[in-house]
């Protein structure tokens, strides 16, 4: 399998599938990010999954071996609270989402209100507490004017032993109900996480390599950025995949340490 031949200034690395599964790391993830490091390349770590903070994030990373920073994470619902306060700051809200996104937009200056009648954005995603009542409020703020955005639009997250409907779910029931279209995504493959991951490495796309074990969100985000790209075999994506996908990335690797060049593991 084609592998890398340099070192890049800056990696991105999505995380579940990618560099741990579960509670372990993946075989050659700390070596790999470590010998990365020590080159002098800056790294930083991606998930489209807005059910935990980045604390939380760089937290689990440290623990498992891999000491990490809250600023070296980027999740899709801090990238939404960046991209609200950039296109109505102090707006009224409806989350469609679990305590960690709540508390991550309010801490940014926002104000979570119920009254249809009160609220500029309907924000969905990922929400294992979702139900008719929360269809209900979207349904008569949309009606009364207010804009449909979401932090993702994964159908599923993996999970051992199947999968749990992710934010795909929401926007789906939203769009079914008041015939609007989520009109912004923040999440990848969106340009919006391009530019807060570009802002944080401070450097441009072809200086960086997108790591992930998707195709439809990783590589197709990295590619159409203008990063190189690469997947990894540890998570969703297959060969049988791979093969039938028109989303090529520029490396294939059986695990995380393929990223690293000759002499340099």
């Amino acid at each position: 399998m084609e592998k890398p031949d340099r070192i890049f200034a800056g990696y991105v690395f999505d995380l579940d599938g990618t560099v741990y599964l579960g509670e372990a790391l993946l075989p050659g993830a700390q070596g790999t990010i470590e010998a990365l490091r020590h080159a002098g390349a800056r790294v930083v770590f991606l998930s489209n999954n807005p059910l935990k903070t980045r604390e939380h994030y760089a937290a689990k990373l440290t623990r498992l071996g891999l000491p990490t920073s809250p600023d070296e994470v980027i999740n899709s619902s801090w990238v939404l609270a960046r991209w609200l306060a950039e296109e109505a700051s102090g707006a009224t809200l409806f989350v469609i989402g679990e305590r960690p996104l709540k508390e991550e937009l309010i801490t940014a200056g926002f104000r979570l209100s119920e009254a249809a009648d009160e609220i500029d954005f309907v924000v969905a995603s990922f929400d294992r507490t979702f139900g008719y009542h929360k269809l209900q409020v979207a349904f008569d703020a949309i009606r009364a004017g207010a804009r449909f955005v979401a932090t993702n639009a994964d159908r599923y997250c993996p999970v051992p032993g199947g999968g749990l409907p992710d934010a795909g779910a929401v926007i789906g029931a939203v769009e079914g109900c008041t015939g609007q279209p989520v009109e912004v995504v923040v999440g990848k493959p969106s340009p919006i996480t391009v530019r807060a991951i570009l802002s944080r490495l401070a450097l441009p796309a072809e200086a960086c390599l997108m790591t992930g074990d998707r195709l439809e969100t990783d590589v197709r985000m990295g590619n159409r950025a203008g990063m190189a790209t690469a997947v990894v075999l540890t998570g969703v994506t297959s060969l049988e995949q791979l093969d039938a996908s028109d989303v090529r990335p520029d490396y294939v690797l059986r695990q995380i340490d393929a990223l690293l060049p000759a002499g340099k593991a």
